[in-house]
């Protein structure tokens, strides 16, 4: 008898990876995807693709994940979050198995408050980014309607940790810090807004919540994903300043400001923990060790 097969689209991207290795040690047989494999713009490639393999459940993490680039890069930002995403829940169609969904989705599409978000918030994305995830919400729940598809959906708000692209804040002063740290760089660290606070939670963390709300998530519910603590941005920037072992001073970086900042971005992972019992395991302390050792690993292999 073949073995119940799992797919995780973007599989090489930050949370894919994770995700495949958690779902990997608990026994799931998991298929990943990435864009080498199976370009998910390419509808007739996703069909034929989708046919072949016959998944019981697909977490689809694939898409643009960035918020500051997608001002520069709409286009591509929305055909890589709405258009992929369509062709995906297209092909699971016309496969004709029954099959569940998770769409990893983003607290990007909320509008702006210093409250901590539930799901019933009011949505308003503030940026090109926000509205394609919005955008894929609104498919996946099309797709639960009209075609009778299992889909889950999350919201999910800033997680951090091990492999991340130094593109985003943590894992980017991380990087910094550890190159400096080997002499590769000038003591001096560049940053962004350093008043912003953010949901953070340990990517390691996110992934368990996926795989809980795979099994235990309502069809067509949608549900935070978050820790329910809202780190400053210097809250971060001085825990691992305090890690490093040699003197270094901040600098702001007009380049790492964006258009369109949210102050305060803060979850309420209630509706999570009631239907899954999750809470994270992963503390704000470890999470910052294991980025910056992360880096200096990677840095020593430059």
């Amino acid at each position: 008898m073949n073995p119940v097969v799992v797919l995780v689209t973007g599989a090489a991207g930050f949370a894919g990876s994770h995700l495949v290795e958690h779902l990997n040690s608990c026994g799931i047989h998991a298929v990943g995807w990435d864009r080498r494999q199976v370009d998910l713009l390419d509808r007739d490639t996703v069909r034929a693709s989708m046919r072949q393999l016959r998944p019981a459940a697909i977490y689809h993490c694939a898409g643009a994940p960035h918020v500051a680039s997608s001002w520069d890069n709409t286009t591509a930002t929305l055909a890589t979050n709405v258009r992929a995403t369509d062709n995906l829940l297209d092909a699971v169609r016309r496969a004709g198995q029954p099959c569940r969904v998770l769409l990893t989705g983003s607290a990007m599409v909320y509008a702006s408050t210093e409250e901590a978000l539930t799901e019933d918030h009011r949505l308003m994305p503030s940026s090109p980014y926000g509205l394609s995830k919005l955008a894929q919400e609104r498919l996946g729940r099309r797709s639960l309607v009209e075609d009778g598809i299992d889909v889950v959906l999350t919201r999910s708000f800033n997680h951090t940790g091990p492999r991340q692209d130094p593109s985003f804040a943590a894992s980017g002063f991380a990087r910094q810090l550890a190159l400096i740290e080997t002499g590769l760089a000038e003591p001096v660290l560049r940053v962004g807004n350093l008043e912003a606070r953010r949901d953070l939670t340990d990517v390691r963390d996110t992934v368990r919540a996926y795989r809980l709300l795979l099994e235990c998530g309502r069809p067509g519910e949608v549900y935070n994903v978050c820790s329910g603590i809202a780190y400053a941005v210097h809250e971060i920037v001085d825990g691992l300043l305090r890690r490093v072992t040699v003197p270094v001073r901040n600098e702001i970086d007009p380049a790492r400001l964006r258009p369109s900042d949210t102050p305060v971005l803060l979850g309420s992972p209630a509706r999570l923990r009631s239907t899954t019992g999750w809470t994270p395991e992963i503390s704000f302390d470890r999470m910052l060790d294991d980025l910056l050792e992360y880096w200096r690993a990677a840095v020593r292999l430059v």
